[in-house]
């Protein structure tokens, strides 16, 4: 590809927008006006595209996720931004987790990306920390583990049942997602990896992890490494949050430990996350669930959508672009112009009608060649 060509991809991008069910279909498109924004301020083309899977195709013609959807992801789209799954019609959330779930596994985006990131002091339940004692990432193995649905039932239903869920590690899942971590960590200029494991308990996948993070952290030699068990690991990230830059953990355990993360840095509202393959179409989605007790009441909290769309840019190399929208998020923040759950009065709409004029307001400042 001739630098022409190339410099006119990267000044365009095209994103595959699934809004989800619940809020989701309240929040992505404030999303998607603030991207939009921050696209036009950066003088970028965004060309966004939606697809209507979710509970209501699926109720209305039983599609989740289309056989070539993750082939025609991968060929025609830069990335893709999802809202959350789940409605109380479909008892079973069949259709999240051939839609989630599936696209997770069927595009390999082994990296789940978490950023705990506190925007005000005033956000976190803990005593006495500040913005700079929360700002840390929990890198989550994403394609393996307990999530895998590896397991079944015996004499189902009796009081002699029998359960098995497997937890699958393997020798590529475990490298890759330690390697991804120390490289994440190096792009940054980040000092610190912290690994957690239960090794002590799980004696054969967890020795896996033990062994290649031994190998692993040897090719990073500038990069402070250390291993915690699970249980201290969540100890510590109370007791003390500013001691972490970089947590990598299994599928189950980074669930939960990201989870914590965001609660300590003021609540699921505010978390993003990006479902990422370095090399190929990747997914970025809020962290929240579908919320139906106020879809449709337009009181929703769109910034978690919006930061996941902040992440999707900078993942795409429009740092400037993700950094500006990330600028009107603690803007808001800071000045109180958020929805009620943050304790501002705006509405959904408002609220991304406030950040894309905040982001129009500012502009876009790309760094000088």
């Amino acid at each position: 590809m001739s630098a022409e060509n190339e410099s006119a991809k990267d000044a365009s991008k095209r994103i595959a927008v699934i809004p989800g069910d619940g809020i989701g279909k309240e929040v992505i498109p404030e999303a998607c006006k603030v991207l939009s924004a921050a696209a036009a301020a950066g003088g970028r083309k965004l060309e966004l595209v939606e697809f209507d899977w979710g509970a209501e195709r699926y109720l209305r013609d039983g599609t989740t996720l289309p056989a070539d959807a993750p082939e025609m992801l991968r060929r025609d789209f830069d990335a893709i931004l999802l809202g959350a799954m789940g409605d109380p019609r479909v008892p079973s959330n069949q259709h999240a987790a051939d839609i989630l779930l599936g696209l997770r596994f069927k595009l390999d985006l082994y990296a789940n990306v978490r950023p705990c990131v506190l925007l005000d002091r005033r956000l976190t339940p803990l005593r006495d920390r500040s913005e700079g004692d929360i700002q840390f990432t929990v890198i989550r193995e994403n394609t393996e583990g307990a999530y895998v649905g590896v397991g079944g039932f015996f004499k189902k239903g009796t009081l002699d049942e029998v359960a098995v869920q497997e937890d699958i590690n393997t020798h590529k899942g475990v490298e890759r997602i330690l390697r991804y971590a120390f490289d994440f960590a190096r792009r940054r200029n980040l000092k610190r990896v912290c690994m957690s494991d239960k090794s002590n308990a799980l004696a054969y996948g967890h020795d896996l992890w033990q062994r290649l993070f031994a190998v692993v952290r040897g090719e990073y030699p500038e990069i402070k490494s250390r291993h915690l068990y699970i249980d201290t690991l969540m100890m510590e990230m109370v007791r003390d949050p500013g001691q972490f830059d970089v947590i990598v953990t299994c599928n189950l355990f980074g669930d939960i430990a990201s989870d914590l993360g965001a609660q300590l840095a003021g609540g699921l509202g505010l978390a993003a996350s990006g479902n990422i393959h370095p090399r190929s179409v990747s997914l970025f989605e809020p962290v929240h669930g579908s919320a139906p007790n106020i879809a449709g009441k337009n009181i929703a909290n769109p910034f978690g959508s919006v930061l996941a769309g902040a992440m999707m840019l900078d993942h795409l190399g429009w740092d400037a672009e993700a950094a500006a929208v990330d600028a009107a998020v603690r803007a808001a923040v800071r000045e109180g112009s958020t929805t009620p759950d943050l304790g501002g009065k705006l509405s959904t709409r408002e609220a991304g009608d406030w950040l894309a004029g905040c982001v129009a307001k500012h502009g876009v400042r790309h760094a000088q060649p």
